[in-house]
């Protein structure tokens, strides 16, 4: 891979910058520098931004609407993005449920559902761990039992993302209970009104509540909300979470968070000496950025390889792993960077209480986002299960 950008990508690079600078609205880059809570309103407010411009669905080929760029073009405005303290773009519905419909829904379903994504009419939710169900997700308990046309669907989905705010979420269901878990999933599309769906919030150690418990009594969906095949679910799953692992690497996230290690560790004194000359701390963020500068690179190798039609393997579960090493790393030295600087907590530096944000400021969020990403080895699969992907996967382990 030749590593050199060319005129061109450089010319994308500062067409980038320069929608940043003139479009991205000042307070939000400024809430997601100070790692305050974004208001839905907020993150629809992005949303309809980057869909003026063209430049929301990003990884879409351009018949469904998309801006069908190419993996540097991503990565570029990914890096830019993150530096300039852009929303994170939320994924649900555009790089997760997207691709699936893309690929295995029907026309129907595309040329309804995906146009209702990009004008943010729908906010999708994800359903699919369940409270005996996380990284072994193929023991599932809920149940979608067809009546006519349609499913009764019945259980509880837990840890869902931003739920509070979603009106659609695509679940794994089970409709067959007689044959291997793998083959009796079904994925379905449902309206969050309906009756007999109850969302609870879950409080973080962070105190924000941005995931949820999704409770199914008696829902009613349409069968026509069914993507693909009955009891082909797992195979649609398993497209979705390669994307969902591999967006979870988050480099330019990353590459954000070490350049602002960098600058409170530059003010920070240890030893009467800034704490960036400290032969052991500067070892430490050394590290962190070639590691980055590593996985940055098989992102890019990873994503062309998506761009040319073929789904991510077990490179998405490298990815997942070494990308939120990398991004607790950071937020480790964040931590340690900040020091008493970091102790205002949720209500202090989260909620925007001008009294209590420290010098740097920068400082402020450190330890809740700390304590909020260790969730990130977790989800979306855990990285132990992504280890054993990668051993049986790639290195010849037991079946």
């Amino acid at each position: 891979m030749d590593l050199s950008y060319t005129d061109e990508e450089r010319a994308f690079r500062e067409e980038v910058r320069q929608f940043l600078t003139e479009k991205l609205p000042s307070e939000l880059s400024e809430k997601v520098r100070r790692g305050q809570e974004l208001s839905k309103d907020d993150h629809e407010r992005w949303h309809a931004i980057l869909n003026d411009q063209g430049w929301l669905a990003t990884n879409w080929p351009k018949e469904f609407g998309g801006a069908a760029w190419n993996a540097v073009q991503r990565h570029i405005f990914e890096e830019e993005a993150a530096a300039h303290h852009a929303p994170r773009i939320v994924p649900f519905g555009l790089s997760m449920l997207a691709p699936v419909l893309q690929k295995f829904g029907s026309k129907e379903q595309q040329d309804y559902w995906l146009p209702r994504i990009l004008s943010g009419e729908d906010w999708w939710c994800q359903g699919y761990s369940e409270p005996g169900a996380g990284s072994d997700l193929a023991s599932l308990k809920t149940t979608a039992v067809k009546d006519g046309d349609h499913y009764i669907v019945n259980g509880q989905k837990t840890w869902t993302t931003l739920g509070q705010h979603a009106n659609m979420i695509f679940c794994l269901v089970r409709t067959d209970k007689d044959v291997k878990e793998q083959e009796g999933i079904s994925f379905l599309l449902i309206d969050m009104e309906t009756p007999g769906i109850t969302v609870r919030p879950i409080i973080l150690l962070d105190g924000g509540a941005e995931v949820n418990e999704v409770f199914f009594d008696n829902v009613k969906v349409p069968a026509e909300n069914l993507v693909g095949e009955e009891n082909k679910g797992w195979t649609y799953a398993k497209y979705l979470l390669t994307h969902e692992r591999t967006n979870i690497a988050g480099v330019g996230f990353s590459q954000a968070g070490l350049s602002a290690v960098k600058r409170i560790a530059k003010s920070e004194m240890a030893g009467g000496r800034p704490l960036i000359e400290n032969p052991h701390f500067a070892a430490r963020v050394a590290q962190a950025e070639i590691d980055l500068m590593a996985m940055a690179t098989t992102n890019l190798r990873i994503i062309s390889k998506a761009a040319a039609g073929q789904a991510p393997g077990v490179e998405s579960s490298m990815l997942k792993v070494k990308g939120t090493i990398i991004r607790q790393e950071i937020n480790d030295l964040a931590r340690r960077a900040a020091g008493v600087y970091a102790m205002p907590f949720a209500s202090e530096a989260v909620a925007g209480s001008n009294d209590a944000l420290p010098d740097p400021n920068e400082a402020g969020p450190v330890a809740a986002q700390y304590f909020n990403n260790r969730k990130l080895s977790i989800f979306g699969g855990s990285n132990e299960i992504q280890r054993q992907i990668i051993a049986k996967t790639t290195l010849g382990g037991a079946k």
